[in-house]
């Protein structure tokens, strides 16, 4: 179902899918704790990056109709890391 998975090696979409679970329990324990607030801004970026790497990968597989999905994942990031700041 995802052609790129077949391109890019097994280690490095694992490597992926650990930096997002990652990601969403930095945006998610840091705040609930109230440790560290900071690692939920850079959870938030983290994710970020991880959506224009996705954006790069589709685009650079002439797959530009599966970048919806990326681009609502990376505005949602950016707006975390923004509040994330202004709130801390």
């Amino acid at each position: 179902m995802m052609g790129w998975v077949d391109r890019i090696p097994m280690p490095v979409v694992r490597t992926i899918g650990v930096l997002e679970v990652l990601g969403a329990a930095g945006l998610i324990l840091p705040p609930l704790t109230g440790i560290a607030a900071w690692l939920a801004v850079a959870a938030a970026v983290g994710l970020a990056l991880i959506q224009v790497g996705g954006i790069v990968v589709h685009l650079s597989r002439n797959e530009a109709r599966l970048i919806g999905l990326n681009i609502t994942l990376l505005a949602a990031a950016a707006a975390a890391a923004w509040l994330g700041t202004t709130w801390l």
